[in-house]
């Protein structure tokens, strides 16, 4: 069974390798700590029987959930643990009376963009030239 709970320093060392698996320009250990540690920032891992399989956090901004990433090991995509963790993420985040999701996604990433339309979150503009290596546009998308 999937588990989803608050990360925790020990989770650490396992998301920030996750994140240089997954994305060009990955998050420091340094980074994931901050989430740990700030009181605008929630940061959730998905674990079963011992085995951490992915993690996703957001920064609370005026009320809405500015979500930073959604990062699944390979082994464990396909399984719906990434829609898990964003659903544990929104139900944790209206629990803190957050009324809107907001996220950036490479317009290429259309695994991701229907993960995120599943959910209910639509696109709602571009910006260019957000992401580096390679560089490429951002879907900016929303859940209200």
């Amino acid at each position: 069974m999937i588990v989803y709970r608050d990360m925790t320093p020990a989770d650490v060392p396992f998301i920030s390798r996750l994140e240089e698996e997954t994305f060009s320009m990955p998050w420091s250990p340094t980074s994931f700590m901050k989430m740990i540690e700030e009181n605008d920032a929630r940061y959730y891992v998905a674990e079963e029987d011992g085995q951490l399989l992915g993690g996703c956090g957001y920064w609370l901004v005026a009320g809405e959930g500015c979500i930073g990433n959604v990062a699944v090991a390979k082994e464990a995509r396909r399984r719906g643990v990434g829609t898990g963790l964003l659903r544990h993420l929104i139900s944790e985040g209206d629990k803190e009376g957050i009324t809107a999701y907001t996220l950036e996604v490479r317009v290429s990433n259309e695994a991701a963009i229907g993960l995120y339309q599943k959910l209910g979150f639509v696109s709602e503009g571009i910006r260019p030239n957000f992401y580096e290596k390679p560089t490429e546009d951002a879907m900016i998308m929303w859940k209200r």
